[in-house]
């Protein structure tokens, strides 16, 4: 037979003082002295009571939770921006529920449902890669919970959100590589329906045009961004002839490169390399690819503390459209002319 619970009353009856009073008392309430407060919370901890977090911060209206939708939770950057949500959360004494829309726009609209279900105080999102429109996200600015994206943002929207500038990422990687001496560089990136590969595509095109290179529309292509992907890439890199391979994250990049290789090209002879995101495979594979160090740790911390900041009421994040962080090129081995 399961052990009787025990409740605030049974506490009452053990000291002989009254429920309201061991209820104030475990809730730390002015009116009731340090010394009585320490007696009632050792005789609660001495008979087991177990206080209801949950449901006294509801009566607050308040649960301490924030909510996060991410595209997929297999990735290294991914990852990294949750370990700085998560370090932030975990020290401010919130908790954290995490779901992922599979980069598919219904999914994501079925984990805001979930995320309002759970009465989160605040919630954090990077979008899915199909996300055509955000009227899901409304809900939450008309019962005014803090919405925060990161990473993928809204195109023409005035949600609070926190990113790195894409589109300089995108000019310096490119830059470099024509400093280098491609002269036909191909880049390979991800839906342009979100803005960081829209943004990182602006770049590239800006420094193929004010280099008065050549620029077609077969230098653009759109794929998963996958290992596999980057395999399957290989045939068309080899047909268009590119001196140069601009890829917006690492994996296919080293995918890609690796392919190259195989088939007998010579990296960085042949064909410069570049990726994005400066993965840990980045540093693994040989050789060593250039890239662009994402910072996503601090961009899940940074995004944390301005929510918990604002729910602590010590600013307003509705006040700064987007915040910028810090992005630098890497320079190694496979984009560099021997």
């Amino acid at each position: 037979m399961d052990k009787k619970e025990v409740t605030i009353y049974d506490i009452a009856r053990q000291l002989g003082l009254s429920p309201s009073t061991i209820s104030k008392g475990l809730n730390g309430h002015p009116t009731i002295s340090q010394k009585t407060q320490r007696k009632i919370a050792a005789t609660a901890e001495n008979m087991g009571y177990r206080f209801n977090t949950f449901a006294a911060n509801l009566r607050k209206n308040k649960t301490n939770t924030i909510g996060l939708i991410v595209p997929r939770l297999n990735s290294l950057f991914v990852s990294q921006v949750i370990a700085g949500i998560e370090k932030a959360t975990n020290n401010a004494g919130y908790n954290l529920i995490i779901s992922q829309s599979l980069e598919h726009m219904e999914k994501e609209v079925r984990n805001v449902k979930t995320m309002l279900s759970n009465r989160v105080d605040g919630l954090l999102v990077s979008l899915a890669e199909d996300t055509t429109n955000f009227d899901h996200f409304e809900i939450f600015k008309e019962k005014n919970i803090p919405l925060l994206f990161f990473d993928r943002i809204p195109f023409g929207h005035n949600f609070p959100s926190v990113s790195i500038n894409n589109e300089v990422a995108g000019y310096q990687v490119t830059r470099h590589l024509i400093e280098q001496g491609a002269k036909n560089i191909v880049h390979i990136t991800g839906n342009q329906l979100r803005n960081v590969y829209a943004d990182r595509y602006a770049g590239f095109r800006k420094a193929i045009e004010e280099a008065g290179l050549p620029l077609t529309d077969e230098q653009l292509i759109i794929s998963e961004l996958s290992e596999a992907a980057g395999i399957e890439a290989a045939s068309a890199i080899i047909e268009l002839e590119a001196d140069a391979v601009f890829v917006s994250n690492d994996i296919c990049a080293a995918s890609l490169m690796n392919e190259i290789q195989r088939r007998g090209f010579k990296v960085p002879d042949d064909i410069l390399f570049a990726g994005f995101n400066n993965d840990m495979i980045s540093r693994n594979v040989y050789p060593p690819l250039t890239t662009v160090d994402y910072p996503g740790f601090e961009m899940g911390e940074l995004a944390a503390k301005s929510m918990l900041s604002h729910l602590n009421n010590q600013s307003d994040i509705n006040l700064t459209e987007n915040i910028i962080i810090k992005s630098s090129l890497v320079v190694r081995e496979s984009s560099l002319r021997r």
